[in-house]
C-alpha cells in the first residue's frame, strides 16, 4: 500500500532585516525571530545600517526576505534601509518572497503612520499583509498579533512551497 504521509520539507530561510531608532522596532523584530524559530524555520538577522556588512543569508538564498522599519518624516523609508536595499538591487540578487513590518506613530497623523511599510510593500510588490504597530510593542498584548501574522505569512510560503510538488 502507497504511504500517505508527506515527509516534512527543509525548514524555511528567513532574512530579517531591521532597521531601529528608538528600538521600538528591533523589539517587534525580535518578537517576529522568535515565533519564526518557534515555528521550525532558520531566522538569520541583519542590521540594515550595517553598511556594505555582507548578510548572514544571501538575498537570493532566503526563502523569504523579512523587512523592519520605522517610518521618518512624512511617512519616508529612513535612510539606512533606502541604503540597504539600494545595495541589494546594485549587487543583482534578487529576494523571492518580501514581507514587511514596521513601527510607527499615530500622533504625526493617520496619513503617515508606518508609510515606510507601505511604500515598501508596494517597492517588492509583496502578496503579503502589513505589521504595523505603534510604537513599542507590548508583549502580552502584541505577541498574539505578531504570531497570527507570522502564521499568515508562513502559511502562504508553505503553501506555496507545497503546491510545486
Amino acid at each position: 500500500m502507497d504511504s500517505t504521509t508527506c515527509e516534512r520539507t527543509r525548514p524555511l530561510r528567513l532574512l530579517l532585516v531591521v532597521a531601529s531608532l528608538s528600538g521600538n522596532t528591533r523589539e517587534l523584530a525580535r518578537m517576529i525571530a522568535c515565533r519564526g524559530r518557534q515555528a521550525g524555520h532558520a531566522v538569520y538577522w541583519q542590521e540594515a545600517e550595517q553598511g556594505a556588512a555582507l548578510p548572514p543569508l544571501q538575498v537570493d538564498e532566503a526563502d523569504l526576505l523579512v523587512l523592519g522599519c520605522w517610518t521618518d518624516n512624512a511617512g519616508r523609508t529612513p535612510a539606512e534601509m533606502k541604503a540597504w536595499i539600494a545595495r541589494m538591487v546594485e549587487s543583482g540578487k534578487r529576494p523571492r518572497q518580501v514581507a514587511v513590518f514596521g513601527t510607527g506613530e499615530t500622533q504625526w497623523g493617520v496619513d503617515y503612520y508606518c508609510g515606510a511599510v507601505h511604500r515598501l510593500i508596494r517597492y517588492f510588490d509583496s502578496p503579503h499583509p502589513a505589521l504595523t504597530m505603534e510604537q513599542m510593542p507590548q508583549r502580552t498584548h502584541d505577541a498574539t498579533r505578531v504570531a497570527q501574522w507570522m502564521d499568515t505569512v508562513l502559511g502562504g510560503l508553505e503553501s506555496a512551497r507545497h503546491a510545486d510538488h
